[in-house]
């Protein structure tokens, strides 16, 4: 059995899943499970108190036994997960880019001064507020089908959508991808992965269908996260790249209105603990004076 939201999108990778894992000669049934995060779309999300809106509910069925293995954005699984469970597999990066669409395919710079852009991001808010202080920027909720009908309503000038998410589906949109180096992603973007419970076939079996670079990248990521801490409410974003025995780390944290932001751009050896490695990064961010963005954003929405 396996277990993913209802979303068209979180079926499509889903449905992913299953292939590879139909290749290898498993079979799998879906089991379709709806979050809390499906439910409050009334709400921005840093506003729905608890870590993992969107994964607690298929937690609570992976731990009574009722479903083997769930499939999972790996951006939308806290840091802090039930002992029991294991992320069994990380499937290969699709793009790690946020992407601004509009019904003119307009470039972030070309966008009319006011400018109504849609996210339901606390990072790319800040971003947005940063490079483009004149936009307005409202928050918008929804699977992406949802999100791309306000858009043509004309609720929203352009949104801001993760470009992984539109390939999956096969969209054929007109849009403007964001600099990564002013848009560094979250942490994981990009990324679906397995989860399993410990000791059991379904954790052996789709271990066969682990990506071991994009696993290294996402570990360091999530490290980074773990460190700084603060959950969706804080304007964060960290992507770590690859490339033969390191991994290049962009990390930053931003205030609220994107005015101030502290950021770290380093290579970590990937010879060495970069677990470890990734922490003192992240650690160094905080002293940089990340620390007292992420307790300002904590005092004005409260902890979750």
């Amino acid at each position: 059995m396996v277990g993913s939201r209802g979303s068209p999108l979180a079926l499509r990778q889903t449905k992913t899943v299953q292939e590879k894992l139909r290749r290898l000669g498993v079979e799998t049934e879906l089991i379709k499970v709806k979050t809390s995060g499906d439910v409050f779309l009334d709400k921005p999300l840093h506003q729905l108190s608890g870590f993992g809106v969107f994964v607690a509910e298929i937690d609570e069925r992976m731990l009574r036994g009722e479903i083997d293995l769930a499939v999972h954005s790996m951006k939308d699984l806290p840091t802090k997960r039930p002992e029991q469970l294991i992320i069994s597999a990380i499937l290969k990066r699709d793009s790690p880019y946020d992407i601004l669409v509009s019904s003119t395919g307009s470039a972030l710079e070309d966008l009319k001064s006011g400018a109504l852009v849609g996210t339901s991001s606390m990072r790319r808010t800040a971003q947005l507020r940063r490079a483009r202080p004149d936009l307005e920027v409202k928050s918008l909720r929804g699977n992406l089908q949802t999100r791309l009908r306000k858009l043509n309503h004309g609720d929203y000038d352009a949104i801001v959508l993760a470009e992984a998410g539109v390939q999956r589906m096969g969209l054929d949109l007109d849009y403007a991808r964001l600099d990564m180096e002013r848009f560094v992603p979250s942490a994981n973007q990009g990324t679906i992965i397995v989860v399993a419970r410990k000791g059991t076939k379904a954790e052996l079996y789709s271990k066969s269908i682990d990506d071991m670079p994009t696993r290294t990248e996402t570990m360091i990521e999530r490290k980074i996260l773990e460190t700084v801490g603060g959950g969706c409410i804080v304007p964060m974003a960290v992507h770590a790249n690859v490339k033969g025995s390191n991994a290049r780390v962009l990390a930053e944290v931003l205030s609220l209105d994107g005015r101030r932001f502290v950021r770290v751009d380093e290579d970590i050896s990937l010879q060495e603990d970069y677990v470890e490695l990734s922490a003192s990064l992240g650690q160094r961010l905080m002293e940089k004076g990340g620390k007292e963005l992420v307790e300002e954003a904590v005092k004005i929405f409260g902890a979750r």
